[in-house]
């Protein structure tokens, strides 16, 4: 929360400490005004958590948010169960990783999106079970490979190339990878790929699903980012199974269930709605927000092992009842409306005017981004971007071309980045680096960054597919794609006439990309 918010904030472990309570912030409910104004009031009385993250599983990674179970982690968000991992956004069960997006179970690698199970991965996007690989894509169980696309079981191949395994390491040691190589190296590795077919959505192990980077799911459909999801809808950041029976619900997992309406849920919840930032053993709670432990709460804000709850008010269960069937009907009966003249009944999410933070503070600006003018034009707030004086000690462009000439006194150089605030990425014009970055490029061999973590992570996102759906047609077209820039090498189910199939993908048809449906891309590449 920025200085400017108006909420009170605890660190995480007075927060977590036994010398408040906070029933003692408690309301009564004020059946002429508005309920969600009355939550909201409450919101500003009672403290928040300066970070959304049970502080006992953090050991030395207090820079972290919506994370759990870190070791020695930096600046690594919507996490969990990592260690020595920093720069980076869905980090699972990984270990010595640096800057990465969508990773999980990997280990000592650097610059990947969407990748699994992988050790020494440096620059690849969407590779599993591999070991040694760079600057490829769409790569499973391979091993030392380089600037591949594509394979499967393979190893020692440069640029799709199979070499000896003398011939590999001699081009590997030939290429001195300096800042420069490495984004030629990029921009050689998108060239290449678009002319090789993807599969029509990042999904695998799923029944009756349908979506975004969904895997090992059942009858999950319209969702994004989903594991272990069953008999889900509108789902999105499903990152711990299991998760079951939820709708419009948003992060994170961990044995969830019923969960409708909410946000930043998880670890043994059931039957939550229209509620955020709440988890471990809840149970029943509606319109609530940082709750633990607790269950049958309506409109509460940081109750700890509470029940029966109203504006953080405790009734006996009768009451509680009672009065919450009441506050439903006055809810139907008079809704709030807001500045817009937008109306919010029982069942709606709280409104956008009482966020907590501003559209441009979200991961929504990530997603759907808009200007400030289109931002305030709709009703979201925005945040502009303090202006911090930073004097930069070393431009980027003085930083050393290899990780041979990284000394010790890089830690006290305040690097300018190269993208000098010219991006959309808030970017934050200057950065400094940590003791254990610099150790991980001069283990392995990298140059150092010359972009800001901000810039860098926009980098990345632009690599990831977007989370919108279009209906779209196999571009298979018998003997080769309807282009003509790929020739099959399998033999398809349909023959050589065009494939009939059709799918809902997120490959928008002005994109590049060769788009086939699962069976003939499973031709191609199995």
């Amino acid at each position: 929360y920025s200085p400017d918010k108006p909420y009170v904030v605890y660190c995480n472990p007075c927060w977590w400490s036994d010398k408040w309570n906070a029933s003692d912030y408690a309301q009564d409910f004020d059946p002429k005004r508005s309920f969600f104004e009355q939550v909201y009031e409450l919101s500003q009385k009672v403290p928040h958590m300066g970070v959304f993250a049970p502080y006992t599983t953090l050991q030395n990674s207090e820079y972290t948010n919506l994370v759990s179970n870190l070791k020695n982690c930096y600046l690594i968000f919507n996490s969990d169960f990592d260690e020595n991992c920093a720069y980076g956004t869905e980090i699972e069960s990984s270990k010595d990783c640096i800057d990465n997006l969508m990773i999980e179970n990997c280990e000592l690698s650097c610059e990947n999106v969407n990748c699994q199970k992988c050790y020494e991965a440096f620059y690849s996007i969407d590779c599993d079970s591999c070991h040694g690989v760079w600057f490829s894509k769409n790569l499973s169980g391979c091993s030392n490979c380089f600037g591949c696309v594509n394979l499967r079981n393979k190893k020692f191949h440069f640029f799709n190339e199979p070499l000896t395994e003398a011939e590999y390491k001699k081009r590997i040691n030939e290429l001195n990878l300096t800042a420069a190589k490495i984004k030629e190296l990029k921009e050689k590795l998108q060239k290449l790929a678009v002319r090789f077919p993807v599969k029509f959505a990042h999904v695998q192990q799923n029944k009756n699903s349908t979506g975004e980077y969904i895997y090992n799911s059942k009858n999950t459909v319209r969702s994004y980012i989903a594991t272990g999801g069953e008999n889900c809808k509108y789902c999105m950041w499903l990152l711990i199974a299991p998760v079951k029976d939820c709708w419009d619900y948003t992060e994170f997992g961990n044995n969830v269930e019923l969960a409708y309406e909410s946000i930043t849920l998880g670890e043994n919840m059931s039957i939550c709605k229209f509620s955020r930032q709440s988890y471990n053993n809840c149970r029943d709670l509606e319109y609530s927000l940082y709750c633990i432990s607790s269950s049958d709460l309506f409109g509460c804000v940081s109750m700890r092992s509470k029940k029966y709850s109203i504006l953080n008010k405790e009734y006996f269960k009768e009451e509680y009842g009672s009065l919450r069937y009441q506050i439903i009907e006055q809810m139907k009966d008079v809704p709030h409306k807001d500045k817009r003249g937008r109306e919010y009944t029982y069942g709606e999410f709280f409104p956008i005017e009482h966020s907590q933070f501003a559209y441009n503070e979200t991961n929504a600006q990530e997603h759907f981004p808009l200007t400030k003018e289109q931002a305030l034009a709709e009703g979201y707030t925005w945040k502009d971007s303090d202006e911090k004086q930073h004097s930069v000690t070393k431009p980027a462009r003085d930083l050393p071309e290899t990780s041979e000439n990284i000394n010790e006194s890089i830690l006290g150089e305040t690097i300018g980045c190269a993208d000098e605030g010219k991006c959309s990425h808030a970017c934050t014009r200057a950065f400094r680096l940590i003791p254990q970055e610099v150790e991980f490029y001069k283990r392995m061999k990298l140059p150092l960054p010359r972009l800001c973590p901000n810039c860098r992570h926009g980098e990345r996102l632009a690599l990831r597919n977007p989370i919108s759906l279009t209906k779209r047609k196999c571009m298979c077209g018998g003997r080769q794609s309807e282009s003509g820039i790929y020739a099959n090498t399998g033999t398809h189910p349909h023959g050589e006439a065009a494939c009939p199939n059709e799918f809902q993908t997120s490959y928008a048809p002005d994109r590049p990309e060769i788009v086939y449906c699962e069976q003939c891309y499973n031709s191609e590449v199995v």
